[in-house]
């Protein structure tokens, strides 16, 4: 609910603060006091386009101010509290708007700068102004579907709807992906296969290069190693000149000496060991050079195993663990590919399902919203004839979608309120049929049908009865007060029929001060909201007679 309204050099606006009750709240004045000036203020601050003409004479800016209360029940309070324009526990919206010479126009959202766009997504759910030229719902088609689900209370069976129809698309965008993955997969199956044959057979593994090169490395100098060992061998067994014999004549000079010194013993001793060790060196290079192998096929088949191992390093990454990690991927591309057909079979089955599912509760929406569609025409016929307007023929008309996508996520429908305000002119949407003050009083007679079932919570009317008068002024009158059971309704009129049926009467007044004209607004109760009303029943002139007749009007409206 709107509960405060500030404006600061708003056209002839020059400083206004405006506390709104819940309820009917009317604003009346004479012609030209500047009543619409107030509706185009909240318009400005729902998204409203601005314009610097808008700005008082003499100054550089204008400033608007509306404080709202959101509903705990308004789905809006959600959406605010995830924008954290709003914390977990308020539900006070404050929204200024700045209007300056400049261009420099700025939004604050409870204090915080916010783009205008952001005024715009959430404007059609906080308030609905009806008038001459601001509709701000009911007109699109995607409002009229809204509002006929939420008249034959068809949300439930849409959200089952709309999940289902979720599974599908995205069942069918899934296949989509796989099946062009695939795609690309097969032209590129044979070259998968080559290649993990190809790395299949050469079997590279960790280590086995370095290996390789290191016998590579003694096979190709066999010879030479065999030269070395005999050679070393030779020295220390030679039986004319070799270590061995010598140590051996060595040992027994030794013995001979250690037998004159005993302290000597020790001596021949290590003579001794070394002569074994020796013997044991030299077994070991005999062996050695026994068992050096200079087999030329041998070389071949490492040179040739050396050869397919750096071409696979350069074909597949520069190093043998690239190489495996290669052969891991292709293994299990291929495997994906093998899989691949089963799991399309497998989507399938799921879109075939879920299609049936979306056929079947798209036709049964369809059904229940021709019903209601029927239901809704004669309410806001029935409607209509309570505000004499007889000769308009109104029509909810659902027919199919028309859109490429036989069923889209609200199902295979689309719903156009259509309208003929004259006897024999055929049906058209309504946006393009009616006049203003004929739209407005078209909406009243929707709000008052769907007012259960609307969640807008402020409802602005602006001059719903232009061209109308006596009875059919008392019944829009009547038919807002009903409406102000379930929304804040307020309503710039001219008829005293109407005025008299509100819970708050403004008054908007137009004077020179300083030379410079200024509209400010009053509160009317009492005498002075009775002598307004005689006003507007008599004109300047207020007699006796008047004031008796408002105050019968005043007093004939409900508690």
């Amino acid at each position: 609910m709107l509960t405060e309204l500030r404006i600061t050099n708003f056209a002839v606006i020059e400083q206004l603060s405006l506390t709104i009750d819940s309820g009917f709240t009317v604003l009346t004045g004479e012609t030209g006091t500047g009543k619409s000036l107030l509706i185009d203020a909240v318009a400005l601050l729902v998204g409203g386009r601005a314009s610097s003409d808008q700005i008082r004479f003499g100054e550089d800016e204008a400033q608007l101010e509306a404080s709202f209360e959101i509903p705990l029940t308004h789905p809006l309070l959600q959406r605010l509290r995830a924008r954290e324009i709003l914390g977990s526990q308020d539900s006070q919206l404050i929204i200024r708007r700045i209007i300056a010479r400049s261009g420099r126009n700025r939004v604050y959202l409870n204090g915080v700068l916010s783009p205008v766009h952001v005024l715009e997504e959430f404007a059609g759910t906080l308030i609905d102004i009806h008038g001459q030229h601001d509709q701000q719902s009911l007109l699109s088609n995607s409002a009229q579907l809204e509002v006929l689900d939420a008249f034959g209370r068809l949300l439930e069976s849409r959200s089952q709807y709309r999940s289902i129809h979720r599974d599908w698309v995205r069942f069918r965008e899934e296949r989509a992906g796989l099946a062009a993955m695939l795609q690309q997969r097969i032209q590129q199956e044979d070259l998968l296969r080559f290649q993990q044959q190809e790395l299949d057979e050469s079997a590279c593994r960790i280590g086995e290069e370095e290996l390789l090169q290191a016998e590579r490395h003694r096979l190709g100098s066999s010879r030479r190693l065999t030269e070395l060992a005999s050679e070393a061998q030779e020295r220390i067994q030679d039986d004319t000149h070799g270590i061995v014999t010598n140590l051996v004549l060595t040992e027994r000079v030794l013995g001979e000496l250690s037998q004159i010194d005993p302290e000597m013993q020790s001596t021949v001793r290590f003579v001794s060991e070394a002569k074994v060790l020796l013997k044991e060196v030299a077994d070991s290079l005999r062996g050695y050079a026994e068992g050096l192998d200079a087999d030329p096929m041998r070389l071949s088949a490492i040179e040739d195993r050396l050869t397919v191992i750096q071409k696979m390093k350069k074909k597949y990454g520069g190093t043998i663990e690239a190489v495996l990690e290669t052969h891991n991927r292709v293994k299990h591309e291929l495997e994906q590919l093998r899989g691949a057909d089963s799991e399309l079979d497998r989507y399938d089955r799921l879109i075939e399902e879920r299609q049936r599912n979306v056929s079947v509760l798209a036709r049964a929406l369809s059904e229940k919203r021709a019903d209601a569609a029927q239901r809704l025409t004669k309410l806001v016929d029935k409607e209509l004839n309570g505000l004499k307007m007889g000769s308009v023929r109104f029509l909810v008309q659902v027919m199919p979608s028309g859109s490429d996508e036989l069923y889209g996520p609200d199902g295979a429908d689309r719903v156009e309120f259509l309208l003929s305000t004259n006897a024999g002119e055929p049906l058209k949407p309504m946006p393009r049929v009616a006049s203003g003050g004929e739209l407005s009083r078209v909406m009243l007679a929707l709000k008052s049908v769907l007012a259960d079932v609307d969640h807008v919570p402020v409802l602005i009317f602006d001059e719903v009865d232009t061209g109308v008068g006596g009875a059919v002024a008392a019944t829009i009158g009547k038919r807002l007060r009903e409406l102000s059971r379930y929304h804040q309704v307020l309503c710039i009129t001219h008829l005293p029929q109407v005025a008299s049926q509100a819970q708050h009467h403004f008054s908007v007044e137009k004077s020179e001060v300083k030379g410079r004209t200024v509209a400010t607004v009053r509160l009317l109760t009492g005498m002075s909201r009775e002598g307004e009303i005689a006003r507007m029943l008599g004109g300047e002139r207020i007699t006796q007679k008047t004031r008796s007749a408002a105050a019968e009007l005043i007093a004939g409206a409900p508690e």
